[in-house]
């Protein structure tokens, strides 16, 4: 189907069913809504309540981010796979009633670890106070000492190494100096002198850059630091009863998660309301809905509402959304096309169009039947086992397709983890297995693979120009289509078995027909390619420079596809290799159980590379090959109010009531 059709719909209902009918919208998740523009309409604010909501729902992701932190989830690969947990209206509007709780929950969570942080900063304080302290443990007098009635004293540090007498020696006669602790980078030490001597030793001080003690507690060092220690233990003890109370609260992970979606869902409802028109007692929707939905919701809707849906043609050059929806066969490469760009409102969607030569490429490229039967029962296993989201289920149904190409082609090629069959028969039971081709192997015969890959790709460019002429054809433009598109198949198609003969031998009544294909190709490409200029100079000028571009860019192009050949010749060398290394030693048990290591990390990590290898360049060969023959792009995707929760679903039941 390609893409949907849209329709515009308004819809106007008593003003006391707004919030219903938004929520009945949301589930269904089929409305993409607009903003109203009437000017005799007026509109709501509903900033403060959107705020308030997520206000609440990043209370409710700190706490949740708190609990994964201090008591993780354990998950299995089946739980990720699952995706959502489904729930139904009643499971809904139960967990809606216990929002209060669960907000209360997740307040007291971010409290705790907000006190955590506090304690942990409070003792990292203390560490540094404690650091310092334990230089001046040998003092018996508090830090904060400054002398007594008749003497003065000093408590500090200069910053090199020096010695008691060499203070004294700097100070007036009556001065005692004592080094408390020394370094080669500093000396912490203690002056006392006669109070009358005061502002002398301080000018002495200044110039040896001392530095005083800034710690103002009332303690000898060896108190103070038993006291900052024992505060230390407090501190520590109360944060490993905060952290014990968040792992308790870890109960109320589900319930957090559900708080979080239920939030989203009510704040996007709200904002929802913000697009709408109102008058006293009525309100107006307009927006966009795929056609296939419309009777149906107008039927639910006017039968449970007093309210009236009508449907209406966008109009031309309308930022219509797109909404692609294709066959079982092509909807699992829908992604692809979205990672490049949504089909414009001129184009056409090219997911069916790519979806044959897609799975082709991708299981020429990584031509492993072995890899390919994993790739298969591995997907197969999945989509058949768990309940998977939308998405990722495309996403593995794409790769269990790509897995049945790639047995097909690894078939063809006779490759079933390398040459693993061979290796058995002549490792372990002593005998010569010749080739388990359908076909041939590539690495025999790389000339034929590569003439073939390029066969693929000029046929692969063939239908991109094809989707161009029926493009263009729909236009009512046909002689364009016809002068667009003939000239070009038949220079390419006339070169093709000419440029073939350099690699192997053509039949000469090929190249014949070929040459004819080739000059008439030429010669309307030519003539007419510059057929809208005005001028003769132009007309001629133009058809030049389009020869030009259709020779080197379709060259290019071909060129392109040899990287079938490359990666598929890379798979097989590489496995071929991995089963060398593994029967390399004499003793035939040391072999087995190498090979059988070998084999399994090293086919492991050959699957891994070119798998990846084959996904991105076949994606290239769609983007850059066959989508510059006819594919802008640049639509804008559906964004329809739905539920656009994380971690919950509703059950499918709830969208047909």
């Amino acid at each position: 189907m390609a893409k949907l059709k849209m329709k515009k719909i308004e819809l106007i209902a008593l003003l006391t069913d707004s919030k219903k009918i938004i929520e009945l919208l949301q589930r269904k998740g089929i409305v993409e809504i607009c903003s109203n523009t009437d000017d005799e309409l007026f509109k709501t604010n509903v900033t403060s309540v959107v705020s308030s909501f997520e206000k609440f729902k990043i209370t409710a992701i700190q706490a949740l981010e708190i609990l994964d932190r201090y008591a993780p989830e354990k998950k299995a690969l089946a739980d990720m796979l699952n995706g959502r947990t489904e729930v139904d209206k009643h499971d809904f509007g139960k967990g809606a009633m216990e929002l209060e709780t669960i907000m209360n929950s997740a307040r007291e969570i971010v409290r705790c670890n907000r006190s955590i942080i506090d304690f942990e900063n409070t003792i990292s304080q203390l560490d540094v106070k404690c650091d310092t302290l334990r230089e001046w443990t040998n003092l018996d007098v508090p830090l904060n000492f400054k002398g007594t009635a008749s003497t003065s004293a000093f408590i500090g540090s200069v910053p090199f190494m020096i010695s008691a007498n060499e203070i004294e020696a700097k100070f007036p006669s009556g001065c005692s100096a004592e080094v408390i602790s020394s370094s080669k980078e500093q000396t912490n030490i203690f002056v006392m002198l006669s109070k009358d001597s005061e502002e002398e030793a301080s000018e002495v001080l200044r110039s040896m850059s001392f530095i005083p003690i800034s710690i103002k507690e009332n303690m000898i060092p060896k108190e103070l630091l038993r006291s900052y220690n024992m505060e230390k233990e407090k501190l520590e003890k109360s944060i490993e009863q905060l952290k014990k109370k968040i792992i308790q609260l870890a109960e109320n992970r589900q319930k957090l998660k559900f708080a979080i979606d239920y939030l989203q869902m009510r704040k996007d409802k709200y904002e929802a309301l913000n697009d709408l028109g109102f008058t006293e007692k009525t309100f107006v929707l307009t927006g966009y809905i795929p056609e296939k939905h419309t009777l149906s919701l107008q039927k639910e809707i006017e039968s449970k509402f007093t309210a009236l849906i009508t449907y209406s043609e966008p109009e031309n050059g309308e930022d219509v959304p797109v909404l692609l929806e294709n066959s079982g066969f092509s909807a699992p490469v829908e992604g692809i096309t979205k990672m490049y760009a949504l089909p414009s409102e001129k184009d056409v969607d090219p997911t069916p169009v790519m979806s044959f030569f897609y799975y082709l490429f991708f299981g020429m490229m990584l031509s492993d039947a072995g890899y390919g039967l994993l790739m298969l029962i591995g997907t197969t296993i999945a989509l058949k086992k768990f309940k998977l989201e939308t998405s990722m289920r495309k996403t593995l149904t794409m790769f269990r397709n790509c897995g049945i190409s790639t047995i097909i082609w690894g078939a063809l090629f006779g490759s079933w983890f390398g040459d693993i069959v061979q290796v058995m028969g002549r490792e372990f039971f002593h005998k010569e297995i010749g080739s388990i081709a359908l076909w041939f192997q590539p690495l025999d015969d790389p000339i034929k693979l590569l003439l073939y890959s390029f066969a693929l790709g000029i046929l692969h460019l063939f239908l991109g120009v094809a989707v161009s002429f029926r493009m263009t054809w729909k236009e009512g433009k046909k002689l364009d289509a016809f002068l667009d598109t003939v000239p070009v198949y038949l220079t390419v198609l006339g070169v093709a078995p000419l440029a073939a003969g350099i690699l192997t031998n053509v039949p000469s009544v090929l190249k014949t027909i070929g040459t004819y294909m080739m000059i008439a190709g030429v010669i309307l490409l030519v003539l007419t390619s510059g057929r809208h200029s005005k001028s003769v100079f132009g007309k001629f000028f133009g058809g030049i420079y389009a020869l030009y571009n259709t020779a080197t860019g379709y060259l290019s192009d071909i060129l392109s596809y040899s990287r079938l050949l490359a990666l598929g010749l890379a798979t097989g060398s590489i496995a071929s290799v991995i089963n060398l290394i593994g029967t390399m030693p004499e003793n035939t048990a040391v072999k087995a159980v190498l090979l059988i290591v070998v084999f399994i990390v090293g086919h492991t990590a050959n699957l891994a590379i070119n798998l990846l290898g084959a996904y991105v360049h076949t994606d290239r060969l769609q983007f850059v090959e066959l989508f510059s023959k006819f594919y802008t792009g640049g639509g804008r995707e559906f964004a329809p109010l739905t539920t656009n929760t994380k971690y919950i679903k509703f059950k499918e039941e709830n969208f047909n009531e």
